[in-house]
């Protein structure tokens, strides 16, 4: 069986402390503040472009018939947006590899 690893919040900070110097409190706010920056640029529908990274943008979903199959019943699923991240090319590439 293959595992993935896997890189938490905590293992970002302490990445980025240990390369930068700088004491985790203050990366772990300075992490958590671009996160919330994030989530508030998406919200109001606001894309966020990071060259050379990738692009945290806000998609509309179009409105869709659906069955709810316990119930045999169709129901519609109103339009709505959802966020999505699309990297960047050179990112693609360099995951690829």
């Amino acid at each position: 069986m293959f595992f993935k690893k896997k890189m938490t919040k905590a293992d970002i900070v302490s990445e980025i402390a240990k390369n930068t110097g700088i004491d985790k409190v203050t990366v772990l706010i300075t992490v958590e503040a671009f996160m919330e920056a994030v989530k508030d640029s998406l919200v109001k529908e606001e894309n966020v472009y990071l060259r050379g990274f990738g692009s945290f943008v806000v998609k509309k979903r179009a409105q869709k018939t659906a069955r709810n199959i316990s119930k045999n019943t169709t129901i519609i699923i109103p339009e709505h947006n959802i966020p999505a991240f699309r990297p960047a090319k050179e990112l693609s590439v360099a995951v690829k590899k």
